[in-house]
């Protein structure tokens, strides 16, 4: 007989302020009724990733709140990081664990940036699986030329919102919102803070340069570490699991230590190499399926 139970989702909302500690810590307490299993704030990208869990027809609930908070909180005028952004809350995709739970992470994700759209007034776009638009699948597409140019595209009327005004918001920019399988982000910092040797592995390992399947890279400097960091972002992680990314980086560059951020599933660290430090990680609050029972 099948559930009347409502699948468990998980969120894995980037706002963009990572220095700040105080205001990392109310954005923590804003995501109720969802649950908080993970937060990973990074000083150097000025940027957090939150990991949140709920029931159908609760995580919306949650992400909005979430939202109402950034808008409060951040100032996309003062921020300086070096990740790429357009908004207080960037990015908010909704994650479905199997095929099972795609269909209702996907109406998750629809409710969250309809509600958002219309109760907040921010805009909201559409991406990845999602995307209503060839042009907006991918969030770089989105990105390019930082969020005051994405609403000067707004503005001109060559890019419609998807829900909500069709204006930036001043303060809070534009809202990213899908639905998709398990990203995993992982960086990997090398010895040495040489920017171009960071670059240049980056993009000899991205997919789209001819490297590891699902895998996008960016190059980065790391000035309160005083490393290079290689950034990536892996779409597959079965077919690239963590280990290859690490033997892709140490074959061309010496490897400092690698860094998790937010949650993976345990089938991406089969071979991890027992000689790389993966810095602040716990397999019971790290590792998606244990952080899930933590709190079934």
């Amino acid at each position: 007989m099948a559930s009347d139970r409502a699948p468990t989702l998980v969120a894995v909302p980037n706002l963009s302020e990572g220095r700040d500690d105080a205001v990392i810590e109310r954005l923590a307490g804003s995501v109720a009724p969802a649950q908080l299993l993970d937060v990973h704030a990074d000083a150097d990208h000025d940027r957090s990733v939150y990991t949140l869990t709920a029931a159908q027809g609760e995580l919306a609930g949650g992400l909005l709140s979430l939202a109402r908070a950034a808008r409060e909180e951040i100032d996309l005028a003062n921020h300086s990081g070096l990740h790429p952004f357009v908004g207080a809350l960037d990015v908010m995709p909704v994650v479905y664990l199997d095929e099972a739970r795609r269909g209702a992470a996907c109406a998750e994700a629809l409710a969250a940036a309809g509600r958002i759209g219309a109760e907040l007034e921010l805009p909201v776009i559409l991406y990845g699986e999602l995307a209503t638009r060839p042009e907006r699948v991918e969030r770089a597409d989105l990105r390019r030329g930082g969020w005051r140019a994405l609403a000067q595209r707004i503005a001109d009327g060559e890019l419609a919102p998807d829900f909500g005004p069709r204006r930036a918001d001043p303060r809070a920019g534009v809202v990213l919102a899908t639905a998709r399988a398990p990203l995993v982000a992982f960086n990997v910092d090398l010895v040495c803070d040489d920017l171009e040797l960071a670059q240049r592995i980056a993009a000899e390992i991205r997919e789209s340069g001819g490297g590891l399947a699902g895998v996008r890279a960016i190059g980065l400097r790391l000035d309160a570490r005083g490393r290079a960091q290689v950034s990536t972002n892996v779409h597959d992680h079965r077919a690239t699991p963590l280990a290859e990314i690490v033997a892709a980086v140490r074959a061309r560059a010496e490897v400092a230590e690698a860094e998790l951020v937010g949650l993976a599933p345990e089938a991406a660290f089969d071979g991890f190499p027992a000689d790389v430090r993966l810095r602040g990680f716990s397999s019971e609050r790290h590792v998606l399926e244990n952080a899930l029972r933590s709190v079934a």
